[in-house]
């Protein structure tokens, strides 16, 4: 995860990600580095702007977090069990339980 949090501040701080910069970041921080995840790290960064996606998950925490569009008051709707599907299902679960007995 401290891979992670140096590329960020790497990218806070308006320079490029690259694997001396994350060892740089980390061994800053008083933990020792190690190359081959810093280099996995700029690897899995290639290509990717660090801002935008920060933006798109903002964006969709915000969306997750609107309430719905349901009028005050209205209790939400059960969801309709299928009374066959839960036969089903029952039938399912009785033969995986006949199997752990022989």
């Amino acid at each position: 995860m401290e891979y992670v949090y140096a590329a960020l501040l790497l990218d806070a701080a308006g320079k490029e990600v690259t694997e001396q910069g994350l060892l740089d970041v980390i061994k800053a921080a008083g933990m020792t580095p190690e190359e081959a995840r810093a280099k996995a790290m700029v690897a899995s960064l290639k290509g990717v702007n660090i801002k935008d996606v920060i933006k798109n998950a903002q964006s969709m925490q915000m969306q997750a977090a609107a309430p719905s569009a349901a009028p005050a008051g209205a209790a939400p709707a059960a969801p309709k069990k299928d009374a066959e599907a839960e036969k089903k299902s029952e039938e399912e679960a009785a033969s995986g339980l006949a199997s752990l007995f022989g």
